[in-house]
């Protein structure tokens, strides 16, 4: 069994506060998420940034590098979650030489007409 297939943090999750940026910050483009995939890849929006993930999985956490654009310049870096006793996920996410953010996430629900 693989270390992706037992992971509890595969999904998507929204990102809802950051210890740096207000809620309108993270919701400035789209609003702000984190996709964590069973492949080994995922995804991160906020503020005005993107980025594609590089994951490492346990059970309960996953590790990551990443890169993408904010602002349109390139930007890199790298993180991990944790999930939570409340069922919410810890981010720590920092840039490359630069700033490190704590945010926290909850699972996604999908509203889909019946």
């Amino acid at each position: 069994m693989s270390a992706a297939s037992t992971c509890r943090l595969i999904g998507r999750w929204r990102i809802i506060e950051a210890d740096l940026w207000d809620r309108d910050y993270l919701d400035l483009v789209e609003p702000a998420a984190i996709a964590i995939g069973p492949d080994g890849h995922g995804e991160i929006a906020f503020g005005a940034m993107q980025a594609g993930l590089d994951l490492g999985y346990s059970r309960s956490t996953v590790s990551f590098t990443w890169s993408g654009f904010d602002e349109m310049d390139e930007v890199s870096g790298d993180g991990h979650a944790e999930l939570l006793d409340d069922g919410s996920i810890e981010v720590t996410f920092a840039y490359h030489n630069g700033d490190e953010a704590i945010l926290k996430a909850k699972p996604e629900t999908s509203s889909t007409a019946c």
